[in-house]
């Protein structure tokens, strides 16, 4: 599975833990994981680990966003943008893997996929203004 596909998994389980309880999560998880065809159980293992750990900054990565926006809080922001803006923040900050430039190009390319018209170009600006 190329890192773009798990990426993308990992925005796909992030999105929906705005729709379900923080205690449903782990079952949730383990429904998704196991219906993804083709994954190898180190990329499972990887999945479940990054959602991990991004749920377990959602508060300091929303006050990051909220400090590099303006007029555009996190509780105004569509959940599909919110989302990938915490997936690439975290990427930013904190994972040594993903170098910056790939991670705002990856976020991009899933806001052209996932979000509005406005959503590639407004991901694109919060998280240039994150990289500076």
């Amino acid at each position: 599975m190329k890192r773009s596909e798990i990426r993308e998994h990992i925005f796909k389980i992030l999105f929906g833990t705005e729709f379900n309880k923080n205690d449903e999560m782990p079952e949730q998880l383990e429904h998704y994981c196991a219906e993804m065809e083709g994954a190898e159980e180190k990329e499972i293992a990887y999945i479940k680990d990054k959602v991990g750990r991004i749920a377990e900054r959602t508060e300091e990565i929303d006050s990051l966003i909220n400090s590099h926006t303006t007029g555009w809080k996190t509780s105004r922001m569509n959940k599909v943008d919110l989302t990938i803006l915490r997936l690439a923040v975290y990427e930013m900050k904190w994972d040594e893997e993903v170098p910056t430039g790939v991670a705002i190009n990856e976020a991009v390319e899933l806001a052209k996929r996932y979000s509005g018209d406005e959503g590639p170009s407004f991901v694109n600006g919060v998280l240039a203004k994150l990289a500076e």
